[in-house]
């Protein structure tokens, strides 16, 4: 990726969250700990679905590619993030902060997308219960999903070259601990009106055009859901809802806090502290939410442990 021809930077300096050698430890334990219950946490759904005949539904294949892209979010933030708890001298190469910008963009955008889908999903499901099947072949997931893929491809790489093809010819510290876009163009020495303007408009349409998906889709899965008369299917298809509905509030809550609310509102490092659950924190948190309140990933779970039991024995 071309620098330009003013850029003098070569890396970057992460100031990271503290600068405590005390507290840097014990956050590299949190860290650590956060990180490898969120790989196991996500990979173990993917092969779970996977190895499950039972999960084999559209749903459940959505929910494979949530949680891959997961992983592949965390994991373009969080182990750089523990090798610079060890360090003295946070440094990331000026290519390989534009991989972590373009990686990051990337997944973010797919996740904003996949929830979006993944509401459709419970739309078609809930309002069409009959067509269900026909309206959500195998081939139109694959389209969507790949969709998604190539978008957030698509944005991440667009936004990465605007924001490195700025002129980093003063400061080279990063009031971060990873490579983000915001903290980035505040260090650039030339123009950022462009950029700026890319980045509000980008992430405006892209949260809210999502969002706004959710909404349209959720507003007739509840209109359908009171118009169920007996208590047990209002339950069985609120139910069907809840682990999505909760992976969107948290998932969006955040975005919104930390790109769309005006700067004036919150600090640099509020936003800091925010990421952590952002970029940490919610990669771990989707599995439990979408086994612990999922019965049918709870049947198909004891389903595999059963006969591991019985292949041991």
């Amino acid at each position: 990726m071309a620098r330009g021809n003013h850029s003098v930077v070569s890396e970057f300096i992460l100031l990271g969250l503290t600068d405590n050698p005390e507290l840097q430890a014990i956050l590299f334990g949190i860290f650590l700990v956060i990180y490898l219950a969120s790989v196991m946490g996500n990979l173990s759904m993917i092969v779970l679905i996977q190895v499950s005949s039972q999960l084999h539904t559209p749903m459940y294949f959505f929910l494979n590619h949530l949680a891959f892209v997961d992983f592949c979010f965390t994991s373009s933030v969080t182990p750089n993030t523990l090798v610079n708890f060890l360090c003295d001298v946070k440094s990331i190469t000026f290519y390989a902060c534009a991989l972590q910008v373009c990686c990051f963009i990337t997944f973010v955008v797919c996740e904003l997308y996949l929830l979006a889908v993944m509401a459709y999903d419970r739309y078609v499901a809930i309002c069409n219960p009959l067509l269900y099947i026909i309206l959500m072949p195998r081939k139109l997931c694959n389209q969507m999903i790949a969709s998604t893929y190539a978008y957030g491809f698509t944005v991440g790489l667009i936004q990465t070259v605007a924001t490195f093809h700025l002129s980093f010819c003063g400061s080279n510290v990063i009031n971060h601990f990873y490579c983000d876009d915001v903290p980035l163009v505040a260090l650039a020495c030339s123009d950022t009106h462009l950029k700026e303007l890319m980045l509000f408009i980008i992430a405006g349409f892209n949260t809210l055009c999502s969002l706004l998906l959710v909404i349209i889709s959720y507003i007739f899965i509840f209109f359908t859901i009171l118009r169920i008369h007996s208590t047990e299917g209002r339950q069985k298809a609120f139910s069907t809802c809840a682990s999505h509905l909760t992976s969107i509030t948290i998932f969006y809550g955040t975005i919104i806090f930390m790109y769309l609310l005006p700067k004036s509102s919150h600090s640099l490092n509020r936003d800091k502290f925010a990421s952590v659950f952002y970029v940490v924190v919610i990669p771990m948190l989707n599995p439990l939410i979408y086994s612990l309140r999922n019965q049918e990933v709870k049947n198909a779970l004891k389903r595999i442990i059963a006969k591991l039991c019985l292949a041991v024995k």
